[in-house]
């Protein structure tokens, strides 16, 4: 592979006399004379012990590399960041979560760009470094794929370990905290769930925001076949890394870019395979991210039209049942996708970084077994848990922009209660805590959003408090922050415009009351148009909650969470 076409970026870096600085700075890092002629390809992992999802990494990241070395490349590792959302859930570090997407996604397109590679393998674990991998890929438009770090294995307790019962992942802790709060679990109980609750390498195990991240990058096309349906420690991880590697010199040698795989179809099968999954509401925000950086139309008018064609068939954390390990058994999502293929409901034509079309991929592909004699964690396409989407774009008075609410029906389509106003997070999680929330009540956390956070914060400690008191289905939280993938319940989030940018969530008061209907998509706020109207021009919205730094420089550029939360929207 000595042909310049096949080297288009790094050729104008190292050929030539006038590029001898060039290479001889890389000749001290191990290039020899034959590596000049070999197409250059960035492995872009994040590998920290910050955190389990991310402590493996350099393990993979080292195999991605022997598949480019082995393949005719030169692979050249670099690191980027992580920021554990399991760590900073609950306090005000938990506003630089989202922004680590795109510090990720600006550090993998700086590096790249800067230093002239021809393809890239990136490698992520927790939830942000995923879109932000794929952001920087769209940006870029080189041969590249996505490599799933791997999911976690579950943690028993040493009573349970025997008999393999009562698994738990990091929403057990969490949810311990509220049962704890309420007196059902002791303080030596509440420490042995902390203790082993998480075991060791890989991301959260329920189709929390990175397992449903990594399934939908598998199903735009972007990463090899089963990559999202893998432990984090296992031999098929350290395969698919290898052959992650590899498959980029064959699209470099195709010349098959990003955007080639990353259409429109391309996203419209993502979302549908995620929908059937039960997915996460972060599907939403960092689709429509991705897809703003490869130039593709999405809004999330798109999520509520796929969604009502498209029925909730799998029983999985954390609203049912099963983790990702239990979907791996069985075949991860790969059989979920042909059966949607075999329905019409995915585009077979779309291109994948295999080369092949997406029904070329999936033609051999078995079903999964028959339920519930052989399976119970996929139900039949006309038995569905749900017969369209949970994933509920709202609208109304307290959400003209738009909201996202995670709604499976198991917790009732439609709820009218009472609001209780909380500004910010922690007043909530305290309130929550000490019993302030009854049932009936709409706990309403604002000046949570993209700005006024500012990052948009996860609101797992207050959705597991609540389950945790045993409230879920008696108490509805809304926000213009956003939800965990791990929270459940009647949860909206997304609420667009939010309060710090006007948003009518910021004229709520508490005792008012609250709508909210998952069949007619609505969120409302039941009071007289004339007292709306007088609320809406008293408002004085506080504006970004930081004025310096990163969060302040988030602040200033962020679209709204209905656009993605994009940073270089108005650019």
């Amino acid at each position: 592979m000595t042909d310049i076409n096949k080297r288009p970026h790094s050729s104008t870096v190292v050929d030539g006399d006038d590029r001898a600085p060039a290479r001889s700075m890389l000749r001290a890092v191990g290039f020899t004379d034959e590596d000049f002629k070999k197409p250059q390809i960035a492995v872009a992992g994040s590998p920290s012990d910050l955190t389990p999802c991310n402590m493996h990494l350099g393990d993979l990241a080292a195999h991605a590399t022997n598949g480019i070395n082995s393949a005719g490349g030169k692979a050249i590792n670099f690191s980027t960041i992580t920021v554990s959302d399991g760590i900073s859930m609950g306090t005000k570090g938990m506003r630089y979560s989202l922004v680590s997407r795109d510090v990720i996604a600006d550090s993998i397109e700086t590096t790249v760009a800067a230093e002239g590679f021809d393809g890239l393998v990136t490698i992520g674990g927790c939830d942000k470094n995923m879109p932000g991998c794929m952001i920087a890929i769209a940006r870029l438009n080189r041969p590249a794929v996505f490599v799933y770090g791997g999911t976690i294995l579950p943690g028993f307790q040493p009573k349970d370990e025997k008999d393999q019962c009562h698994p738990m992942d990091i929403v057990s802790v969490f949810e311990a905290v509220g049962k704890h709060a309420k007196g059902e679990l002791t303080d030596e109980e509440l420490k042995e769930v902390e203790k082993y609750a998480i075991p060791g390498p890989g991301s959260c195990g329920g189709m929390y925001t990175a397992n449903t991240m990594a399934s939908a990058i598998e199903a735009l096309g972007m990463s090899l076949p089963g990559s999202s349906a893998q432990a984090a420690v296992s031999e098929s991880k350290r395969k698919d890394c290898e052959l992650a590697g590899a498959a980029v010199l064959n699209l470099l040698e195709k010349d098959i870019k990003p955007r080639d795989i990353m259409t429109r179809k391309a996203f419209e099968n993502a979302i549908s395979t995620c929908l059937a999954l039960g997915g996460s509401t972060n599907l939403i925000l960092h689709l429509l991210a991705i897809a703003h950086s490869a130039d593709v139309e999405l809004s999330i008018d798109d999520f509520k039209e796929i969604g009502e064609r498209i029925p909730l068939l799998a029983d999985v954390k954390p609203f049912g049942k099963y983790s990702m390990n239990h979907l791996i058994r069985i075949g991860g999502i790969r059989p979920m996708m042909k059966m949607l293929l075999d329905r019409g409901l995915l585009h077979g034509d779309c291109l994948t970084v295999t080369g092949e079309s997406v029904a070329e991929s999936l033609a051999d592909v078995k079903p999964y077994g028959a339920f519930p004699d052989e399976q119970d964690i996929i139900y039949p396409w006309d038995q569905p848990i749900k017969k369209s989407t949970h994933l509920r774009i709202l609208r109304g008075n307290l959400a003209p922009g738009g909201a996202v609410g995670k709604i499976t029906g198991k917790e009732g389509e439609y709820f009218k209660g009472t609001a209780k106003v909380y500004e910010g997070e922690e007043a909530a999680l305290l309130g929550i805590l000490r019993g302030d929330v009854v049932s009936g009540d709409v706990v309403v956390i604002r000046n949570e959003g993209p700005v006024g956070g500012p990052g948009m914060r996860e609101m797992l400690s207050p959705t597991s408090a609540v389950a945790g008191r045993g409230l879920i289905k008696e108490v509805a939280l809304i926000t213009d922050g956003r939800f965990s993938g791990g929270s459940h319940g009647f949860d909206v989030g997304h609420i667009t415009p939010e309060a710090a940018k006007g948003g009518p969530i910021g004229i709520v008061k508490s005792g008012d009351k609250i709508e909210i209907d998952a069949v007619k998509n609505t969120i409302s706020l039941l009071i007289d148009d004339a007292e709306y109207e007088a609320r809406m021009a008293a408002f004085k919205p506080t504006g970004p909650g930081e004025t310096r730094g990163v969060l302040g420089k988030y602040a200033a550029l962020v679209a709204t969470a209905s656009e993605g939360a994009v940073t270089d929207k108005n650019l």
